[in-house]
């Protein structure tokens, strides 16, 4: 595959839409069978209380993963994304009832680079609260 959005028709400044990503329980019961991180933080809400949280929290990565994805739709191919990093600057609390939490996503062209690359500088939120900082991918675009 090859990215779909063309380095041609992005510029600088140029913003890419919000995409919200629903988290449950279930997916985070889903998600420490796939990592292996079975910390009783991401599903156990007494357990998490007791350790001064105020409820089950999804995990960081899983999180980190939700931005991740939000760069491959936007690009059209997962191989496209040369660099991802962020760092994490506040909780997805995930309460255990229909609507769990939401992760909002949204980006920016920040730079433009040669042999068609670009900066993306991501805007991550649970609620009002900024969940991820310094989130920048690289993407090789066609």
């Amino acid at each position: 595959m090859a990215a779909t959005v063309r380095y041609d028709e992005v510029e600088v400044g140029q913003e890419l839409p919000a995409v919200g990503y629903n988290v449950r329980r279930l997916n985070l019961v889903m998600y420490a069978g796939a990592s292996g991180d079975f910390n009783q933080i991401h599903w156990n809400e007494r357990f998490a209380r007791t350790v001064g949280l105020p409820d089950v929290i999804a995990h960081g990565m899983f999180t980190m993963a939700q931005a991740g994805r939000f760069v491959t739709d936007w690009a059209g191919d997962p191989g496209a994304v040369l660099d991802f990093g962020v760092r994490f600057s506040s909780m997805v609390i995930v309460p255990d009832d229909d609507q769990g939490a939401t992760i909002s996503v949204s980006g920016v062209v920040e730079e433009k680079l040669q042999d068609k690359r670009v900066v993306v500088g991501l805007t991550a939120k649970a609620g009002d609260a900024k969940v991820l900082s310094k989130a920048r991918a690289v993407v090789q675009l066609s």
